[in-house]
């Protein structure tokens, strides 16, 4: 994210289009670029500050700029670490939403350590030590898992 640019520009540099030099320097967006980012906005519930110095964002609406910039690409697969590191209820809140709109065109894998924040957007957790998965299911279960309680919580 370049903080001296506008939501808008963040978005538009990120589009998945040819970056060679000319065709960077004669770039025009077409209506069904102009439509995508539209869409894009809308989503990561930044439309109404498209025009906002980037670096003049929330915590929260940075993360979720950084979102929308990835969206620009049309990834099949998101990773994301921590994504709600930092942010203040409402907007883990926002971004647990955003998550769940996400999951229906885009497959997640998200390494957090917010727990609240899991159950509310997971279907299934996994469980890592020392690079191993040390249990997977759903977060009831994980929770309950001997395993997991004795290396993560102690005996």
């Amino acid at each position: 994210m370049f903080e001296q640019l506008t939501v808008f520009e963040n978005l538009e540099l990120a589009l998945k289009t040819n970056k060679a030099v000319k065709h960077s320097m004669f770039f025009k967006l077409d209506s069904a670029q102009s439509d995508r980012l539209a869409h894009v906005l809308q989503t990561i519930h930044l439309a109404d500050s498209m025009n906002r110095m980037a670096g003049n964002l929330s915590h929260g609406q940075k993360q979720w700029l950084e979102i929308g910039m990835l969206l620009m690409q049309d990834p099949k697969l998101l990773l994301l670490d921590e994504p709600v590191a930092g942010m203040t209820d409402e907007e883990t809140v926002r971004t647990a939403e955003l998550f769940l709109s996400l999951k229906k065109h885009h497959s997640l894998v998200v390494v957090e350590h917010d727990m609240s924040f899991i159950e509310r957007i997971s279907e299934k957790v996994t469980v890592l030590h020392e690079g191993s998965v040390l249990a997977e299911g759903k977060l009831s279960e994980v929770q309950n898992n001997e395993k997991v309680i004795e290396v993560y919580l102690g005996r």
